[in-house]
């Protein structure tokens, strides 16, 4: 494992309830819904993609990654997220990955990863800009998308499963109150004792290496992906301090990292705070993944 190189919760959706079947698909945007990324452990695992429908591209793209305590939740969660990312230019998607207790860490890494290899093989074909991929999640989801913008290059968390001779790194991170470090969760959270022995194998007495080397925290090197972490102050799933740990370790790091501190917020955000939320998102993504106006 590479040492640091320098100084669950049920999901609440950060932005936007699932698409319903009522909810019809905006005339500029193109969905399409179950389409395969990989096979993992005998998982057919697949994405829901939505894409602009006028303009030949290349577009920015955004990989989406569902919460549930690494052992629920689905990817269609996000999918209206997607539609209204489509609608500002993005080509985003939206990942179903391996859950435990089946499946352990770190079998949703490798699939999380081989989602954005899966982007970038068919790049041509959704119109998509492979220099321009940036990743979100909430909770479960923002762990797994801010241990994609730490260990890019680390080769043991590339798994085995479709389009190994792309990259699966991500030019950014936004990361809603996603878990830092596992082996400060207990006590700090009201079901960390019951979510993470079922990702990692045991509690700290038991698996200790697997907290360690599943966190985040461990992993920050000045190659890390510019980050935005937004995290609520009375957030009892994912303490709030989780986010400041991280991005002062990106900080001291020379990564470009900021906090947006959501005050009185529990896990998950509504109303005012969702929209405010939701505009940091887009804000951050418009700075990174799109070219400055001429």
């Amino acid at each position: 494992m590479k040492l640091l190189s320098c100084l669950s919760a049920l999901f609440l959706l950060v932005v936007s309830p699932a698409l319903r079947a009522a909810d019809a698909i905006p005339d500029d945007v193109v969905f399409e819904s179950g389409v395969e990324y990989a096979v993992a452990g005998g998982e057919h695992l697949q994405v829901d993609l939505a894409r602009p429908k006028n303009g030949d591209g290349p577009f920015p793209a955004i990989v989406c990654i569902h919460g549930g305590g690494f052992r629920a939740g689905k990817r269609e969660a996000y999918d209206k997220l997607c539609v209204q990312l489509a609608q500002q230019g993005y080509v985003a998607i939206t990942v179903t990955y391996r859950l435990a207790p089946a499946f352990q860490f770190p079998a949703a890494v490798y699939d999380c990863k081989a989602s954005v290899r899966w982007l970038r093989a068919n790049a041509a074909r959704y119109h998509v800009d492979p220099a321009r991929i940036g990743v979100t999640g909430g909770s479960a989801g923002g762990h797994l998308a801010q241990f994609l913008g730490v260990t890019m290059g680390v080769k043991e968390f590339e798994g085995d499963s479709g389009n190994l001779d792309q990259s699966s790194n991500v030019a950014c991170v936004v990361n809603f109150y996603g878990p830092s470090d596992f082996t400060k969760s207990y006590g700090k959270s009201v079901d960390a004792a019951e979510v993470l022995p079922l990702w990692l194998g045991g509690n700290l007495e038991t698996a200790m290496p697997a907290h360690i080397r599943s966190s985040p925290l461990n992993w920050v090197t000045p190659d890390a992906a510019p980050t935005l972490c937004v995290h609520g102050t009375v957030d009892d799933h994912v303490a709030y301090e989780q986010a400041t740990w991280m991005i002062d370790r990106l900080k001291t790091c020379g990564v470009e990292a900021s906090l947006l501190t959501m005050e009185g917020a529990g896990h998950g955000f509504k109303g005012a705070d969702a929209e405010k939320a939701q505009q940091a998102l887009l804000d951050f993504f418009a700075k990174h993944l799109k070219p400055a106006k001429k």
